[in-house]
């Protein structure tokens, strides 16, 4: 009942913001050779779900329990900001922890002048040196050829080199803090371009030639990557670009490539893991939610009703921190649809997505008397229908599970 080291195995995060997916988790990946990452929040997560690690790890734990399980598991601190968090992690046992620098990576680099540019650049202590290890240098990756100019040198050096700075540092805490072995995932998924094939080599080499020892890069690869919903852009675009990175990664080696907001992305399920022969990770999180919403929606289409109204009510102010194309006025006006319909919602993507991203404000709000007006009572449905919440869950995350092994 202790999570363990993973290491380059094809792997599979599963959050659970209720803290009682395990079990379900836990079907969808049996007889399925896939390392489950049950225990996963993130900073973000817990704050909105007052949650903290141990809860977190505790629930993960008492879930494999539940089952019966014996086999290994891993437990993800996810989009860890600073050294107070990642110690927090590793006092309660996590075993795998997220770097995200994001905080450190410059997005203004594109909209600047060729002389703000250079002048920026000239600021860098060690640009001679990185000059050195990287202009005009050539890479050939697959059938093409990566190579740094003076200008792609200077954008990516800009952009990243800060970050990098702060990965180091967090890594350098945790091999020294940590005394047994750890999985490490470095984040750049949170920026607002589009990570390059170019990019992705310069970090990579970077962190090797810094001696960081990681597991799993996510990139922030093509296309629009929405919570809860499928994939929005052009698949085929999609596994060209991404087919370079897939190389990359089996040329240089000792490392997966991570799929951060993988909740529902079917259609580039097979495409990720057939590019990177399994060397690959996936996050989800909300999509567990969703379906115990779904469940509440079901048996108790009342409650369902009055969360579906306070996520309206609460959608303008949560979705600031997300990346989201949601249009309420394309949501059915409830009202309108009888019980049975209900569950159709949850087929379409605005009003998954307003049920995903409304999580927090939905499981904390308390009425005058400090009681919530919402949390109990969603536990009270899904312990009542505890064999149709498994059901309903386990059967959602095993088709996503299935498309890795196609």
């Amino acid at each position: 009942l202790n999570p363990s080291f993973c290491g380059l195995r094809e792997s599979f995060g599963t959050g659970d913001r209720l803290g009682i997916a395990t079990p379900a988790h836990l079907q969808a990946f049996k007889d399925k050779d896939i390392f489950p990452i049950l225990a996963q929040q993130s900073v973000r997560e817990m704050s909105r779900t007052e949650r903290n690690w141990q809860k977190v790890l505790d629930d993960a734990i008492w879930g494999c329990f539940e089952a019966g399980y014996e086999g290994p598991f891993g437990a993800d601190a996810d989009h860890v900001k600073n050294i107070k968090e990642l110690k927090k992690a590793v006092d309660c046992g996590f075993t795998m922890f997220t770097i995200d620098p994001s905080g450190f990576i410059r997005s203004d680099i594109k909209k600047l002048s060729k002389q703000e540019l250079n002048q920026l650049y000239n600021k860098i202590s060690n640009n001679r040196e990185m000059e050195k290890l990287y202009l005009n240098k050539s890479y050939k990756i697959g059938d093409q050829e990566l190579m740094f100019d003076e200008n792609s040198l200077k954008e990516i050096v800009l952009t990243y080199s800060e970050a990098l700075n702060h990965v180091v540092k967090c890594y350098e805490f945790l091999k020294n803090y940590k005394k047994d072995k750890f999985d490490l995932e470095i984040s750049v998924d949170e920026t607002p371009t589009v990570t390059s094939p170019l990019a992705h080599l310069f970090i990579v080499l970077e962190l090797k030639k810094k001696e960081v020892d990681f597991q799993n890069i996510a990139l922030h690869f093509l296309g629009d990557w929405q919570k809860g919903i499928e994939y929005i852009g052009d698949v085929k675009k999609f596994a060209g670009e991404f087919s370079l990175h897939a190389i990359l990664v089996k040329s240089i080696g000792g490392y997966k490539l991570s799929m951060h907001t993988g909740s529902d992305k079917f259609s580039v399920y097979p495409i990720f893991s057939q590019k990177t022969g399994g060397l690959c990770h996936i996050k989800t999180a909300g999509t567990s939610w969703l379906e115990e919403t779904k469940v509440v929606a079901m048996k108790n289409p009342s409650l369902y009703r009055e969360v579906h109204q306070f996520a309206l009510e609460n959608f303008d102010k949560d979705r600031a921190s997300y990346n989201l194309t949601t249009d309420l006025s394309r949501i059915p006006n409830i009202d309108e649809l009888t019980d049975e319909q209900l569950v159709d919602l949850f087929k379409k993507p605005d009003s998954r997505q307003l049920i995903h991203i409304t999580y927090g404000s939905i499981l904390s709000a308390k009425d005058n008397k400090g009681k919530y007006i919402f949390k109990d009572r969603i536990y009270k449905v899904l312990f009542q229908y505890e064999e149709e919440h498994y059901r309903e869950l386990s059967n959602h995350i095993r088709r996503h599970l299935e498309l890795l092994k196609k």
